[in-house]
């Protein structure tokens, strides 16, 4: 009897674009740090000289800048911290526009060339943050899973069929195909719910002979998934532990996957089921189906269970 277990991962917090918060980070290191070392100079660039509070304000912009800052660069909640700036920036677009009113000729203008530039700096902001708060959104949505069985075979074995992309439709029941492009590319067609199809292309990102292989869906698929499947000596020389780590963004979030799961079609179920095919197929050659062999858990699926029998395509 396969041995399978399975373990839900948490949840992942991003993936937030790197170079996004930490340009906006550095971009409040820069003004924060103007406002505290050189009050006096920026207020008479942005035609503020004259206020009386000009350096008191510039000042506690300087603070909250360098407050902005450290949490940008930190990584920790980086759409909160965007949208931070972005009710700074509201707050001085208030003030200039304050102070635009109250002023005219070289100061007017040169109050007036800050309100634009903090006006394009608000733009920016606010995209940002819509674009963080995005990606925050999509990566939530993503699950990671780690299944595993025990093979009767030896690590190079597993890994040689595995490897060979075009073995896998032989006992993963939702692949109607798979088509080896390259060494590394490939091209996957995949029963999707309620009869649809889903197609993507993947490609191998790491390939440790005998040890492991990592893959990743390509740009544009519309279930992005990843994973990496690992192949370890059983103890007792009891064959190999073939672990397989999978994330996956399902369509529609959860009710993607409660959609799916109805059909007993969830990748979770599939994974499970699909490993212990694997172990059918190396052990024996052959995929055997009956009323206790793995073929998902909906009514049609189980319905559609012969007694002990090979499938056609392993039939010789």
């Amino acid at each position: 009897m396969a041995r399978v277990d399975t373990v839900l991962l948490p949840e992942l917090d991003g993936p937030v674009p790197a170079t996004l918060p930490s340009a906006l980070g550095l971009l409040s290191v820069a003004l924060g740090a103007g406002a505290l070392a050189a009050p006096g100079p920026i207020a008479r660039l942005t035609g503020l000289d004259d206020s009386p509070v000009a350096r008191a304000v510039l000042l506690g912009v300087g603070v909250r800048e360098v407050a902005n800052a450290v949490g940008l660069l930190s990584g920790r909640r980086p759409a909160g911290w965007a949208w931070t700036r972005v009710a700074g920036d509201v707050m001085d677009l208030t003030l200039l526009g304050r102070a635009l009113a109250d002023r005219g000729g070289e100061r007017r203008r040169r109050v007036a060339l800050t309100t634009l530039a903090i006006a394009g700096v608000t733009a920016v902001d606010v995209l940002s943050a819509v674009r963080i708060g995005q990606a925050r959104r999509a990566r939530a949505r993503v699950i990671r899973m780690q299944v595993a069985v025990t093979v009767n075979r030896s690590p190079a074995e597993a890994y040689r069929f595995w490897r060979d992309v075009e073995n896998l439709p032989r006992f993963m029941a939702h692949l109607e195909s798979v088509r080896a492009d390259d060494l590394r590319r490939s091209h996957w067609v995949a029963h999707g719910p309620v009869g649809r199809r889903v197609e993507w292309d993947a490609e191998i990102i790491d390939d440790q002979p005998n040890t492991s292989i990592t893959w990743r869906s390509l740009p544009g698929t519309r279930v992005p998934n990843a994973g990496r499947v690992r192949f370890v000596p059983a103890p007792g020389d009891r064959g190999t532990e073939v672990r397989v780590e999978l994330r996956y963004a399902p369509p529609a979030g959860a009710l993607g996957r409660v959609v799916a799961k109805l059909f007993g079609e969830e990748p979770e179920q599939q994974v499970r089921d699909d490993l212990r095919r694997f172990k059918q197929v190396l052990e024996t050659g052959e995929v055997v189906r009956s009323e206790g062999s793995p073929n998902g858990i909906s009514v049609r699926q189980q319905v559609m269970q012969r007694p002990a029998q090979p499938l056609p395509a392993f039939r010789r």
